[in-house]
């Protein structure tokens, strides 16, 4: 009874159109109609040679270009990371370098039957893999096969041959392909199981025959057998795409993508113009659908953000070359996301709030930049879609080299500047956005998680606050870590209790239906923003709904002062119908893993945790009138103040995907009817010095 309240639930809630493209792609599965299909894709008759050839995709950079962006430094950095590869190693979703294994189980199975048999299927080179994370064996996540199966890592050896034009550059792709050719027949095992998969990887695969062309290892059975390759990653995208379009997210504008790609590279093949025109006007349309007005992205997830933006621009840098460009609103939608983003980017270290699912997605990963730096898509984007450039030249620069398009004439702006002039800084209406708000005397800024939702939430962390002072992260979004792992890793930090929120009677704010799956959506509205003379929020008063099962509204009002920022949280009855047994209220905070001190005030429900930071002492206050309060303190699983139930998932922060570091988790805990006020305020030095940028 229960699926079949979900699935009506489902269905109502995630739109009609979706559930049916949905169930048409289950029904093409389960009926065999995809493995006929594929069966018949392989046995036609083979094409002439010569239509396999690939065409050039987007202006290479440079030697000269890349060596004066890199410096000798950066130079030196590139060549090591493409040695590092010709050893073996990879490093997946911008970690540690690990094991490149490029085979996957169920290779001898269509990819509809290996996909469901997973589970099942022996894992061979995985448990290397997983040990060499750190991850337990049992950590049975189908994207250790996907990612490095998706070549992205080409892009260092792209680099290391355009620098040196050294034979073991390219002669090291071609044998990675050969081995992944050798273990992955088209349309046979994992790596052909998921769509999106199939087109990123194809991009690569366009992108190393224009690089080594010239190479001596790029011989022309090897590039027909590569051309082949992309031409069956052009056929496996279109049957399932109804599964990309129920999906309404990445997945649609990914296998977009590889079809435009694909049919551009292979341009003399029969079906070259209808997958490029099918390609382009999917993701014409499906910008226009997934970017909202706000600028803001449809899966409510930064590195999902940035990743939207990094696809925009492959389109921009392939079209622009040919001719193509993005319509008049295509190109509104990519310049107010752009926007939207950079004003969450920390300028010194380029990093962001984790907001929302983060899979460690980055398909053309910069040379010099660590994955949780920004600026080099942020950069690229702004003036591609802007018109100028946000940041001081610098080694970020070097992704306008590849993706950066025609557009050449952009001029610097202050930093400080263009983050004032972000939309989400100058709408009060502002509502499926991040709300920021900055403190220039404190040096500091906040944005307060006030979504409306009209497409599936990643994660219910509805008034969500993420703190930062010169640069550093004070409270803390938890990320991700995995998707698939073994209880409790299974995607366990998209819940509402590690967020920085309230949490009532243990639950989530919505209900979690599934692991990817959230009903009954919390919706947010702001109530009240303050602004100052010159234009910056300064306090925000926002609710929502997510506890009206309960009877009870969350309210937050954030408020920046010269040298603190206030926090007031109500849990107030909705209507006067809330009832009048008493409920667990619980208010979180994430906190980087710092030397800490904690104590308790002399008034009455008032307690103190101070962190020691580089820049000075951070003092948190908060302040609970009730009688049944108490308080915990635990870093990595593990209670280091007070008594709380146990809670593996408390006290870890995940920066990238599969990685999990230890982070402080502070918790009020408080027994009590509704109306409820709990206070917590963040005291920072006084006597800071400004960083360079006047934070």
């Amino acid at each position: 009874m229960s699926r079949i309240r979900y699935g009506v639930k489902a269905v109502t809630q995630l739109g009609v159109q979706s559930a049916a493209w949905f169930a048409l792609y289950q029904l093409g599965k389960r009926s065999g109609h995809y493995e006929r299909d594929s069966r018949s894709r392989l046995s036609r008759n083979p094409l002439p040679d010569d239509v396999y050839s690939l065409a050039p995709l987007i202006d290479l950079p440079s030697k000269e270009a890349l060596e004066a962006v890199l410096g000798d430094e950066g130079r030196a950095t590139v060549l090591t990371g493409a040695e590092e590869i010709i050893s073996g190693k990879v490093r997946l979703f911008g970690s540690k370098p690990v094991s490149l294994f490029l085979s996957a189980p169920g290779s001898d199975l269509h990819w509809t039957k290996a996909e469901g048999s997973f589970q099942e299927l022996p894992k061979g080179n995985n448990w290397k893999l997983l040990q060499e994370l750190d991850l337990p064996v049992d950590a049975t996540d189908v994207k250790f096969f996907w990612e490095p199966a998706r070549f992205s890592w080409s892009a260092d050896l792209f680099r290391a041959y355009l620098l040196t034009g050294a034979e073991r550059f390219p002669e090291a792709f071609w044998m990675y392909f050969e081995e992944f050719e050798q273990a992955n027949p088209p349309e046979y095992g994992l790596n052909w199981s998921s769509a999106q998969e199939v087109a990123l990887r194809a991009v690569m695969f366009v992108l190393a025959a224009q690089v080594f062309i010239g190479s001596n290892h790029s011989t022309p059975e090897r590039l027909l057998r590569l051309g082949k390759m992309v031409e069956a990653s052009a056929m496996r995208i279109p049957p399932t795409i109804v599964y990309a379009r129920a999906q309404r997210n990445n997945h649609l504008l990914s296998e977009a993508l590889g079809l435009y790609v694909c049919g551009t590279a292979l341009s003399a093949h029969p079906k070259a113009e209808d997958w490029r025109d099918k390609g382009w006007s999917i993701l014409e349309r499906t910008f226009c659908d997934q970017i909202s007005r706000e600028g803001v992205y449809i899966q409510q997830s930064t590195n999902y953000h940035r990743l939207m933006l990094q696809l925009a621009l492959l389109v921009n840098a392939v079209g622009s070359r040919e001719g193509r460009y993005f319509g008049e609103e295509t190109r509104e939608r990519l310049a107010i996301a752009t926007q939207w983003l950079l004003g969450l980017v920390e300028p010194e270290s380029g990093r962001v709030p984790n907001l929302g699912p983060n899979d460690g997605a980055y398909i053309f990963p910069d040379a010099l930049q660590s994955f949780g730096d920004y600026r080099p898509v942020v950069q690229t984007a702004a003036a591609e879609f802007l018109g100028y450039l946000p940041f001081p030249s610098g080694p970020w620069d070097e992704m306008l080299l590849w993706l950066g398009g025609r557009q050449r004439h952009v001029r610097v702006e202050d930093p400080q500047r263009s983050r004032e002039n972000s939309p989400n800084l100058t709408s009060i209406d502002v509502v499926d956005s991040t709300t920021v708000l900055r403190s220039p005397e404190a040096c500091s800024w906040a944005y307060l998680r006030a979504a409306r939702f009209n497409s599936r939430p990643g994660h219910a962390d509805q008034l969500h606050l993420d703190l930062w002072w010169r640069g550093l992260n004070l409270t803390l979004d938890a990320g991700t870590f995995l998707y698939n792992g073994q209880a409790p890793w299974d995607n366990s930090l998209s819940r509402t209790r590690v967020h920085n929120t309230v949490t009532v009677d243990g639950l989530d704010q919505m209900t979690h239906a599934g692991r990817f799956l959230w009903l009954d959506w919390a919706q947010a509205r702001l109530l009240d923003v303050r602004r100052r003379p010159d234009g910056l929020v300064d306090r925000i008063e926002a609710q929502h709904d997510g506890y009206r099962r309960l009877g009870i509204l969350h309210r937050r009002i954030i408020e920046a002062r010269a040298n603190a920022w206030d926090v007031c949280d109500q849990l107030l009855s909705v209507g006067g119908s809330a009832s009048r047994s008493d409920h667990i209220f619980r208010l979180h905070w994430l906190l980087p893993d710092l030397p800490w001190h904690f104590r308790e005030g002399s008034a009455s429900g008032t307690v103190y945790l101070s962190l020691d930071t580089p820049h000075g002492t951070v003092e948190l206050e908060v302040t609970c009138l009730e009688n049944d309060c108490s308080y915990s303190l635990a870093r990595g699983g593990e209670i280091l103040v007070g008594s709380a139930d146990a809670d593996l998932t408390r006290g870890w922060v995940s920066p990238t995907y599969a990685v999990k570091i230890p982070a402080l988790s502070f918790a009020i805990d408080v027994k009590s009817q509704v109306p409820l006020r709990i206070n917590s305020c963040w005291n920072l030095p006084q006597n800071a010095e400004k960083d360079k940028t006047g934070r």
